[in-house]
């Protein structure tokens, strides 16, 4: 790739920005740059990497959070950005605007090492909750908006990784990359976030939380891992027969709405 069209983009105060032009997909057809970037929150932006981003071409900005996390972190964007709120849940049931809360405390249901087995109810629910279903399909009526050459829809939770992060395996699928490619996607947030995850930790220790198994905890409410994305695919697989079927009927996306997204998207 070439220096303008790196993965994860440099920012000072961004985190998790990441570029998903570039995969290949089953065609031999590639997603185009500058026209889909997925990241954890723009609360904390500096004016250079609002610049940054304007040059870049940012347009739609998605918002999957909650109303609570809204309030309390609006996001920052450049002028001209069209805003669309599409909340996944209710309430952030991922726990990630918690951990990166000043005053967190780590306690899941009050249960302060049970972040992995939370982590895998929150997929199963992003799977089977109206209100994510809801956040999708509002999710692709802007994608299939984006339709200039060179302006960027980007789409973001808290940490950029769950709701973000099944929101990619959506679209990516429908443009038809291979699973193994969108896994690969998935899982990159580990790098992306692995300086960001390590200081949060750190600051756990440095406030007398130095149990493994807490920290592990958090580590796994901060994190992605394999089994939490086949979770969700298990979940789709059993209740609904499989990732297309899903995405035609329970997202209703029509195989009209896919064939313009790989025109969008697809080059």
């Amino acid at each position: 790739m070439a220096n303008e069209e790196k993965r994860v983009l440099d920012l000072e105060k961004g985190i998790n920005f990441r570029e998903l032009g570039g995969y290949k997909t089953k065609d031999g057809t590639t997603v185009k740059y500058h026209k889909l970037l997925r990241s954890a929150g723009l609360s904390d932006l500096t004016d250079n990497d609002l610049n940054y981003l304007k040059d870049y071409g940012f347009k739609i900005d998605i918002d999957l959070r909650s109303k609570q996390e809204v309030d309390s972190k609006p996001d920052k964007k450049p002028a001209g950005v069209r805003y669309v709120w599409a909340p996944v849940f209710q309430e952030d049931e991922t726990k990630s605007s918690e951990v990166q809360s000043e005053t967190y405390i780590p306690e899941i249901n009050g249960d302060p090492t049970n972040g992995y087995a939370h982590m895998l109810d929150v997929y199963r629910d992003i799977i089977t909750g109206d209100s994510a279903k809801a956040a999708y399909r509002k999710f692709f009526n802007q994608l299939l908006l984006n339709v200039n050459d060179n302006e960027v829809l980007l789409f973001h939770c808290s940490a950029g990784k769950d709701r973000t992060g099944m929101g990619a395996v959506f679209l990516l699928k429908a443009l038809g990359v291979p699973l193994e490619t969108i896994k690969e996607d998935y899982l990159l947030t580990n790098v992306a976030n692995k300086e960001y995850v390590d200081n949060l930790i750190s600051e756990l220790e440095a406030k007398g939380y130095n149990e493994p198994e807490v920290l592990n905890s958090v580590r796994d409410l901060m994190t992605v891992h394999n089994n939490y994305l086949t979770t969700a695919l298990n979940t789709i697989d059993r209740s609904y027969g499989s990732l297309d079927k899903y995405i035609k009927e329970e997202l209703k996306v029509t195989s009209s709405e896919i064939n313009t997204l790989k025109k969008i998207y697809l080059e």
